[in-house]
């Protein structure tokens, strides 16, 4: 008698293992996109961020007027679009949810280039049809707090 059970056949085993292999590449592809940014404007690259439970805190110095820094471990983009105005957005772009990766004078995300508006989140150039979450965002002192 013949075992037809997926588990009995040799190659369905193999199928099994090599499908396996094949999403554990696809795993650890997303994870390298997660990754820290050698951007200058990310936090790995000079900005000191913290999370506490009153939220995330980072320097208003280290915030660039007409720019932003995007906190990578909070998953957090911070931007000052004019001088002493402090805005705060999710880093997960609302095309495919990968994390955006830039900040300049638009917010990027690398994945399928979509680009944000530092002011407000909204998209600049698609994919993207829906803008960047907006959080809220406090100065207190030399710290700019997201909640």
């Amino acid at each position: 008698m013949t075992d037809t059970s997926p588990h009995g056949d040799p190659s369905n085993a193999r199928r099994a293992v090599l499908g396996m292999g094949a999403g554990g590449l696809v795993v650890l592809a997303a994870s390298a996109c997660g990754s820290e940014s050698s951007s200058p404007t990310s936090a790995g690259a000079g900005a000191s961020s913290g999370s506490s439970a009153g939220g995330t805190r980072v320097r208003k110095d280290q915030v660039p007027e007409g720019g932003g820094v995007l906190l990578s471990a909070e998953k957090v983009v911070v931007t000052q679009p004019t001088a002493g105005q402090f805005k705060a957005f999710s880093a997960i772009c609302t095309h495919q949810g990968c994390p955006v990766d830039s900040v300049a004078k638009t917010i990027g995300c690398s994945c399928h280039g979509s680009q944000f508006a530092i002011a407000d989140g909204a998209v600049v150039q698609g994919p993207a049809t829906q803008p960047l979450p907006a959080k809220t965002a406090t100065v207190d002192g030399d710290f700019v707090t997201v909640t």
